[in-house]
């Protein structure tokens, strides 16, 4: 049988509205969404598409700051603006007709340009959760990720350049609890039962009634009485596991047939994974002050009860898999799970509380269901530490380490250098590459790229064809490219904003010619 739905009660006309992503976050990430405020900084076809991702799920609101006026190029790629607009405010009739979207968001609009706002009113970005930019020459670039790394605001920096288009995330620090792993392996501790499973183990029949659990853990004792007291660990031990059930079936038991299945999957529960020693490891977990995130201080309280009170394995998350099975045995199972999983994350939070009162700081810092929910995601943890975008531009930076033999030509990383060249010839330029004539800005845009390769130190150089073909689009998008870039821009800020899924770490690029996408840590 399958796990017993949830009562449901009757839905709010929100959470009708929203049921479909609820089911993907949950309640307490559309809280997070709902809650949060974004801004945009340039009224682009790119920055519409990414604000219309937000504002369809239920942002709190947004701003746009655009000191532009609406004309007929926008009108042509852009297809939240009608000539109704025409030399009207860009921010103004952008923010009016997203917020057409949703009418819960709240939306607002600043006619002012990122450079104004920078030397004028830097404090401005100080409100907001995330900041969005894109379409900046370098040196606006460079300012504005100096300015929101100093204010720890998460900030997204991207670009669609005709078929090219690229998502810079700038994070200082950025802690995740549900990582939502794509095979996630539950934990059943077949190979070390606690005491509770154990003895009921001991005390039930295995019939062909029973989930296939028990089943699976007959038979492992049998295999085990055999071979030492081990468990199976390679391909042909777990094979004679298999056997050895199938060779016991007397009819069409559908209970040995998913313990036959689950043969490579419920055993190993429990184990540490290197990543979560990496956060046990880390200085901010070690060394706790005042300071100290609620993530660091739970990360510290898991890794002394994983050490110190659980014979070195993580808490129980307490979820059962789906199993066909009679109703009274699977919930009784089930129970047995989730008070173990209540157990071992109430040793964890009194440990919380410990380090609180330590540091001096409430008690309420830390709530115990959000112990609960950390300890039933301990095996996911992560944690992305990212780099400044100005810091791209020092000599010997990251790009290095990602160029091949120092070969750019025909990969991704030949994109990333042709865009930032873009950028950079629009600070020391003034114009567009493209704009007006192509052939002489090709031979401009090539030499720029030429000295920023050797200012980095990277001794290569970019092809003519990628030259060409970014000063041929002459700074314009493509809708169908700025709408893909801009639905993943979306993607990533919603996992920044839920906490929820692991972000890109840091840069993605995308090449509509060759269908190709790379991320790259820079």
């Amino acid at each position: 049988m399958s796990s017993p739905a949830p009562k449901s009660p009757e839905q709010s006309d929100k959470s009708r509205k929203y049921d479909r992503q609820i089911r993907l976050w949950g309640e307490h990430g559309q809280s997070f969404l709902e809650s949060s405020t974004i801004c945009l900084l340039n009224a682009t076809a790119l920055g519409c598409e990414v604000l219309k991702s937000l504002v369809l799920p239920g942002i709190g609101g947004f701003t746009i700051a655009d000191g532009n006026i609406v004309t007929e190029d926008d009108l042509g790629i852009n297809f939240f603006l009608d000539a109704t607009f025409l030399g009207q405010s860009k921010a103004r009739a952008c923010m009016q007709l997203l917020q057409e979207l949703n009418t819960d968001v709240n939306g607002d609009f600043v006619d002012e340009s990122v450079d104004w706002i920078l030397v004028n009113r830097p404090s401005f970005f100080d409100t907001f959760d995330v900041v969005i930019a894109s379409n900046l020459n370098e040196k606006t670039l460079v300012e504005l990720s100096e300015r929101l790394w100093e204010a720890n605001i998460p900030f997204v920096y991207c670009r669609s350049l005709g078929f090219f288009g690229s998502i810079r995330l700038q994070l200082q620090e950025h802690c995740v609890i549900e990582s939502h792993p794509d095979n996630r392996q539950f934990d059943l501790r077949l190979d070390q039962p606690f005491p509770a499973l154990q003895k009921h183990f001991e005390n039930i029949e295995v019939t062909s009634k029973v989930p296939w659990l028990l089943v699976l853990n007959k038979f492992l004792q049998l295999w085990k009485s055999g071979n030492g007291g081990h468990c199976p660990v390679n391909y042909k031990q777990k094979s004679e596991l298999r056997e050895m059930i199938r060779t016991a079936m007397t009819a069409d038991e559908e209970n040995y047939e998913e313990a036959i299945k689950a043969v490579n999957t419920a055993l190993g529960g429990g184990n540490v994974p290197a990543s979560i020693k990496a956060i046990y490891e880390d200085n901010a977990c070690t060394s706790l002050n005042k300071q100290s995130q609620p993530f660091w201080i739970m990360a510290k309280a898991l890794k002394e009860f994983v050490e110190n009170d659980n014979n070195g394995l993580l808490p129980l998350s307490g979820i059962l898999p789906d199993m066909t099975a009679d109703t009274e045995p699977y919930i009784t199972l089930q129970n047995i799970y989730r008070q173990q999983a209540l157990h071992d994350a109430d040793n964890v939070y009194r440990k919380c509380q410990k380090y609180l009162k330590e540091l001096g700081l409430p008690e309420d810092t830390i709530s115990e269901k959000t112990v609960r929910q950390f300890c039933r995601e301990a095996a996911g943890l992560g944690v992305i530490r990212g780099t400044k975008i100005s810091d791209e531009n020092a000599k010997g930076n990251n790009v290095l380490s990602i160029v091949d033999d120092l070969e750019l030509q025909g990969t991704l990383t030949e994109l990333y250098v042709a865009l930032r060249a873009y950028e950079r010839f629009l600070s020391e330029c003034g114009n567009i590459p493209g704009e007006c004539y192509v052939e002489n800005d090709v031979k401009q845009l090539k030499t720029v790229a030429s000295k920023m390769l050797s200012d980095w130190g990277i001794h290569a150089s970019i092809s003519d064809d990628v030259i060409h073909e970014i000063c041929r689009f002459g700074g314009s998008e493509i809708h169908s490219i700025s709408a893909f870039i801009g639905g993943c821009v979306a993607q990533e800020i919603i996992k920044v904003i839920t906490k929820q899924y692991k972000p890109i770490d840091n840069t993605f690029l995308y090449n509509a010619i060759t269908s190709e996408t790379a991320t790259l840590k820079l």
